[in-house]
């Protein structure tokens, strides 16, 4: 018989909860199942479909598992990172060419930049060129978006950027290796006031519990608008550029909710037929304290007015906020423009940490639905006590790949809907 002490939220965490997804495999990746928010799937010239994942953390860099049988997943390369205070956590495949992210734990370390990769076999992934932005300000690359097969956008760091307040340091930045082995930055840009020197005004910053810098993190350009990116730019909101002159790149729409919310935006998702985006918040605190971390709905039909017109039905708080660690919004599965990659204008994919996986259908965007959730139990020593789902990719089988960020490794799932 349970006791109440037994049916705290903490016990509840070991259960897996689901409605609408299967689970088809999981494998803990050989001991190291510790990952970030890079996912990508390679369709190998052999025909194989090869996915790859970028770790939290060191010792690992990054791991590729053949699901060409998704209910049999196998590693077939792991790597390592230089040393334990550098981490990849991002990463994007087109064709055969993988870009990687290296980000430091402290500025002017190395290697803090990108890394350029043949994986034409997979087995045997080699280093082609490495991009530098190390520097005395700099902790390198948080984030890679890299899906026209020439142009890397990322958020990073630089040797040249010192911003007036180190929570700013990574800003936008385009680098084209239509040349892999000679990568070139073509543009750059910064939330206005962040960077020592500017003449506008610094921003006013969230209060201190809250404030997680003005810097961006998801940089993503889509074929339907290459003239534009758009941006999660943390404390500095939803942020849309003119890249059409990389060397003179305008701000063209800018949306943010904070104040009066508690900042960090992660994620700008177009629905270019829609007239829509998808924004997402990060959960960067345990136990509910930076509560809510939302993902919303804005009509952005107008770019000089942008507005927010629903949020998605949030997991409830008093199920979630103290199952242990964080507990809150986080990645979308972002339309990749790929053979290999889901595209929907109506249903959306995010992963919400201790509240798992979970699918909306957006037809009404007035009224979003959830219509399925995958909840795995706690991992085997997982450090929150509970499952810390990071990251989410969907194939063109509509099969979804999940991860955990400290141990839990990959979740193969369907959907039923």
């Amino acid at each position: 018989m349970n006791t109440p002490d037994m049916m705290t939220p903490k016990n509840r965490s070991q259960q897996t909860m689901a409605h609408n997804m299967t689970l088809l495999s999981h494998h803990e990746l050989d001991g190291f199942g510790g990952m970030g928010e890079g996912i990508a799937m390679q369709l190998a010239d052999d025909g194989r479909r090869i996915l790859w994942m970028a770790h939290e953390s060191a010792p690992k860099n990054f791991t590729g598992v053949d699901v060409t049988d998704p209910k049999n997943p196998r590693v077939i390369v792991q790597t390592e990172l230089p040393h334990m205070k550098v981490r990849s956590n991002s990463l994007d495949v087109v064709g055969n060419l993988m870009v990687v992210a290296n980000q430091t734990k402290e500025v002017n370390m190395k290697p803090a930049g990108f890394d350029v990769y043949d994986i034409s076999t997979p087995e045997q992934p080699k280093l082609i060129s490495h991009f530098d932005c190390s520097g005395p300000y700099s902790r390198g690359v948080h984030a890679v978006w890299f899906v026209d097969g020439k142009t890397v956008h990322i958020s990073s760091g630089a040797h040249d950027f010192q911003p007036h307040n180190p929570k700013d340091d990574q800003i936008y930045r385009i680098v084209d290796i239509s040349n892999p082995s000679k990568p070139v930055e073509t543009g750059r840009w910064w939330y206005p006031g962040t960077r020592v020197g500017d003449t506008a005004p610094q921003p006013a910053r969230l209060p201190a519990q809250f404030d997680t810098g003005f810097r961006a993190h998801n940089t993503n350009v889509f074929p339907q608008r290459p003239d534009r990116a758009y941006v999660g730019y943390i404390d500095g909101g939803a942020i849309v550029l003119d890249i059409s002159n990389p060397s003179d790149i305008k701000m063209v729409s800018h949306w943010n909710h904070s104040p009066p919310f508690n900042g960090f935006t992660h994620t700008v998702l177009p629905l270019f037929e829609r007239g829509l985006w998808v924004v997402s918040d990060e959960c960067v605190q345990d136990d509910g304290k930076d509560w809510p971390k939302l993902v919303w709905m804005v009509d952005a039909r107008s770019d000089a007015n942008p507005v927010p017109i629903s949020t998605f039905p949030a997991p409830p708080y008093d199920a979630f906020a103290k199952r242990g660690g964080r507990f809150g919004a986080h990645n979308l599965h972002e339309n990749l423009p790929l053979p290999v990659s889901f595209q929907s204008d109506t249903l959306t994919i995010g992963t919400f940490f201790n509240a798992g996986v979970r699918v909306y259908d957006t037809t009404n965007p007035y009224q979003v639905e959830e219509v399925a959730y995958f909840v795995p139990g706690t991992p085997r020593l997982a450090p929150a006590g509970a499952i810390q789902l990071n990251d989410v990719f969907v194939d063109d089988r509509r099969l979804v790949y999940t991860i955990d960020r400290f141990g839990g490794g990959l979740y193969i799932l369907e959907m039923n809907i």
